[in-house]
């Protein structure tokens, strides 16, 4: 089945490039900028296609010829997978919680420096896997009752299901809706735990739209943010001023790379502390763009940038949010109860799971109302908006509805999703 809907990909891909040269006019002496960006596109397109299914295809091979090995000694009966260090706040509550418990886990990541091997376990156990291709080789065949992952995607593309894994359970990493995941992205769990009740009716569209089985939707509140309430309770009283951050995303919708300039610049003249945290991203794929950036303000004294890597001490000591599409825009919102600026929320849902939806997903509504929308026509007006912006009564209270919807059984989280694996692998295993 998976190998089918590879081959279907790779077909609509190649008929595209023929149905694009077939169709070409006599050649002419050049390419317009218009043909070559068009030209561009499809062949990084063919490009990353035929990588994912050439890495797909190795990882078949392997599973086909080493299928019959005793891999590992013994099935493991909980595991977690985490891809990178930025997701152990997700974890961490849950690996404690089965630490308390004395229950058995194996933790693999793909991050060297996670922040896990810092952390004293007597009944977790964890281990480095690899990047990428090994550490998805390695999750091939993977032995076990039960594995949880934030991963999305599972059993798409490179990151396969091990025949030797009775169940896989998915878990958020953020407090907005699965559908601004990429297509499919849920599709092939078993479960899927969620932060809260709005997020299982748009699960239920999809899978019944695709013909997909059910899977077991289960609300057990956000984890990340039941550990990030509890840091909150430890920082420092906010100090004085009013500071205003600017926390975008990044690539070409983000706010540093589309507008910079034409947005800062006014910022930069207002009486407050404008404080500019780049996405981490940004200073390894827009170093040019940051380093521009901080030229031009390298002397407005009331211009300070931030790239700690943990943001959550800088989030404290706003008073105002100014963002994009990113997700830092509902923990800050969440944790502080205090006003955000949106800027440039539309997104191209075709490639998300949210295009096979008949309304508009959960977090674009909630945007509008926690938050005020600016355009690059009034960004003239922005010191007026903030300035009725931060005493505005009605978006506090939007807020704390929000946040009461996405963010369910708060400080709960970990003891339900605890709760809900354990007697799920005592099912799985007849008990």
């Amino acid at each position: 089945m998976q190998l089918l809907r590879h081959f279907n990909l790779l077909k609509k891909t190649v008929c595209a490039v023929l149905i694009f040269f077939v169709w070409q006019y006599p050649a002419c002496a050049y390419i317009d900028p218009g043909t070559g960006s068009m030209l561009f596109s499809v062949v990084v397109g063919i490009s990353a296609t035929l990588f994912f299914l050439f890495q797909s295809l190795i990882i078949k091979l392997k599973m086909l010829f080493f299928s019959q090995k005793d891999l590992s000694k013994n099935s493991i009966p909980f595991v977690i997978y985490s891809e990178g260090r930025q997701y152990f706040n997700v974890f961490k509550p849950v690996l404690d919680e089965f630490e308390k418990r004395k229950i058995p886990l194996v933790f693999y990541t793909s991050s060297q420096d996670d922040p896990f091997f810092s952390h004293h376990y007597d009944y977790v156990k964890g281990e480095y896997i690899g990047k990428n291709f090994e550490a998805y080789l390695k999750l091939a065949f993977l032995k076990a009752d039960i594995c949880l992952m934030t991963t999305p995607g599972l059993d798409v593309f490179q990151l396969k299901r091990s025949k030797y894994v009775k169940y896989y359970c998915h878990i958020f990493h953020a407090v907005t809706s699965s559908l601004v995941y990429r297509l499919f992205s849920l599709d092939y769990y078993d479960a899927v735990l969620c932060d809260g009740e709005f997020q299982i009716p748009m699960i239920r569209e999809i899978e019944g739209k695709r013909n997909l089985p059910p899977k077991d939707l289960v609300v057990t509140g956000c984890t990340y943010m039941d550990l990030l309430s509890e840091r909150v309770k430890t920082l420092p009283p906010k100090q004085e001023g009013f500071n205003i951050l600017v926390a975008p995303s990044w690539g070409e919708s983000g706010i540093l790379k589309k507008y910079g300039a034409d947005l800062l610049d006014i910022l930069a003249d207002s009486p407050w502390n404008i404080i500019i945290r780049p996405h981490p991203q940004s200073l390894i794929v827009e170093t040019d763009v940051v380093e521009k950036l901080k030229k031009r303000y390298e002397n407005k004294t009331n211009i300070s940038w931030n790239f700690d890597v943990d943001n959550l001490n800088i989030l404290s000591q706003a008073d105002i949010m100014i963002s994009d599409f990113s997700g830092i825009i509902f923990d800050y919102a969440f944790l502080f109860e205090r006003p955000v600026i949106y800027i440039n929320q539309e997104m191209n849902r075709e490639i998300y799971d949210m295009s096979d939806l008949d309304e508009e997903p959960w977090r674009y509504k909630a945007i509008r109302e926690i938050g005020i929308e600016l355009t690059k026509d009034n960004f003239k007006n922005i010191i007026s908006m903030i300035q009725n912006l931060s005493s505005n009564d009605k978006v506090l209270s939007a807020i704390q509805n929000a946040r009461n919807v996405a963010w369910q059984k708060q400080g709960q989280s970990a003891k339900n999703v605890v709760d809900y694996l354990i007697e799920k692998q005592k099912e799985l295993s007849g008990c």
